[in-house]
């Protein structure tokens, strides 16, 4: 009684209590920061209060979270960032003029010379006509307008952003949000707390997680008998499952968002993260325009990059953009009005991305050493991906589709009978049973394909591939013989 009344919670009820709180809140999961991860943190600390497990650590690779995974950051994005936060250091000759000529630029365009202060709402506009020149030029010349790009705190805040200016109606009529299946659980999570309709389109897993247009088509279909779907979303490079589109693919899915009347969303956060052989990053808004007028002037799209991903993996600073095309003029002006209520994005995070959209040039100091990092990292993220198909493929009940791109391979994986059982005795999904079983006996933290999405009857789990290499294989290695052991038990 003591306590209670300590907490405030004696004589009287809560005003804000679970069953009169936002039902919508109750309904967001977030599988990637699920309850696998609370009982990773909960055996970290059993470690280091000296309990007895049989491993020593834990790995995790739940999350694409490159700097945690031990990724070192790039020089010239640290640099200028160190710069911009303590001016006093331009005058150390430590620092080369090219971070020391990006930090001035940037410091004179904020408030007081200081990152400290807001930015326009929009985000710096300097930073911005870089963000449109590196959109240009990354499309082979296609104009990009600087007022069409909104800075954002990562790409998550731009999607959930644009998502809220689309969702409406009531019934029938309420809005349908078409997303991949797997998913990655950021639209699930934020289409729960809209309140919009679900609507699920199937990856090909037989054909390496290719988007099927008849499987579109049928998504679409069946939803306008129960809402009205409005909107298209498309991750590329793919999350959770690694493929990367070819462009007949991304023509394919225009002409149907045209047919269909369907804002486009296109995720495109691991842009830089392409892999495999005859494979390539295509922006659909390239393609869009070089498909013509019938629908570079038709299709309304936002598209969505970060700083978090790519070779950068600068997660902590939340930097990111989204870039509009053909929005109407006065929605426009409410989605400005929306973004100015959050004030801005986190001037550091801007910085950063100016960084990434603006590095280091061929007559720079900076260049070759900015090169080398960048092309090391990415080497590397293709020989793990490479690793990752051709281990988990040797084990008995594990397959896996190649790692074309992005930062995670999803296999699919095969359950006796008697372990999916014992899973719906414990109330748990299969894979999340499997695992909860990995974690507590091998220290290896993964996300269950159930938290994503899949196909009724299938079971998956999502791993990062960012693991240092020698680790990476500990972490396979680990993986394999569970899954034997694990198969073993409960055939």
């Amino acid at each position: 009684m003591a306590q209670r009344a300590a907490n405030g919670l004696a004589g009287r009820e809560k005003v804000l209590n679970v069953d009169n709180m936002n039902p919508n809140v109750k309904r967001v999961e977030y599988a990637v920061r699920g309850a696998i991860v609370q009982r990773a943190l909960q055996i970290e600390k059993e470690l280091n209060e000296g309990v007895e497990k049989p491993f020593n650590e834990v790995i995790k690779a739940n999350i694409g979270d490159a700097h945690a995974m031990g990724q070192k950051p790039i020089t010239f994005l640290r640099q200028v960032l160190a710069l911009c936060a303590y001016p006093e250091l331009l005058e150390d000759n430590k620092f080369p003029e090219d971070a020391k000529q990006r930090a001035r630029r940037i410091l004179e365009a904020c408030g007081g010379h200081s990152i400290g202060a807001y930015s326009s709402s929009q985000g710096i506009e300097c930073i911005r006509q870089d963000v449109a020149r590196y959109i240009e030029k990354r499309d082979g010349g296609i104009p990009s307008d600087p007022d069409n790009i909104y800075l954002a705190t990562g790409a998550s805040d731009a999607i959930v952003t644009m998502l809220k200016m689309l969702v409406c109606g009531e019934g029938r009529g309420r809005t349908g949000v078409m997303i991949s299946i797997p998913q990655y659980p950021l639209y699930s999570a934020a289409l729960a707390d809209l309140a919009a309709v679900q609507i699920n389109y199937y990856l090909d897993e037989d054909r390496c997680w290719s988007l099927d247009m008849a499987e579109l088509k049928r998504a679409v279909d069946a939803a306008r008998q129960h809402c009205n779907p409005r909107v298209l979303c498309i991750i590329n490079p793919g999350n959770p499952t690694g493929q990367v589109q070819s462009r007949q693919c991304i023509e394919d899915v225009i002409r149907f968002a045209k047919e269909e009347r369907l804002f486009l969303m296109a995720d495109e956060v691991y842009q830089d993260n392409v892999y495999a052989e005859g494979c390539k990053f295509h922006s659909f808004k390239r393609v869009l325009f070089e498909m013509g007028p019938e629908f570079s002037t038709a299709v309304e799209m936002a598209s969505f990059h970060s700083t978090s991903k790519c070779y950068m993996g600068e997660c902590g600073f939340r930097g990111g953009y989204m870039e509009v095309i053909n929005m109407d003029p006065e929605v426009k002006a409410q989605l400005t009005k929306m973004v100015s209520v959050r004030l801005c994005p986190p001037v550091p995070g801007q910085t950063l991305l100016d960084l990434v959209v603006n590095p280091p040039q061929p007559d720079e100091p900076s260049y070759n050493q900015f090169m080398k990092e960048r092309t090391a990292v990415l080497a590397t993220l293709a020989e793990k991906a490479a690793l990752t198909e051709q281990i988990f493929n040797t084990v008995p009940g594990i397959t896996c589709n190649p790692v074309q791109g992005a930062m995670y391979t999803f296999p699919r994986i095969t359950l006796p009978q008697r372990a999916i059982d014992k899973a719906t005795e414990e109330g748990l999904a299969p894979d999340m049973f499997y695992c909860m079983r990995l974690l507590e006996e091998e220290g290896i933290c993964l996300v269950p394909g159930s938290g994503f999405g899949q196909r009724e009857g299938t079971f998956h789990f999502r791993m990062t591939i960012l693991p240092p290499t020698e680790k990476l294989k500990i972490v396979l290695r680990k993986i394999r013989d569970f899954h034997m052991r694990f198969t073993h038990e409960f055939s």
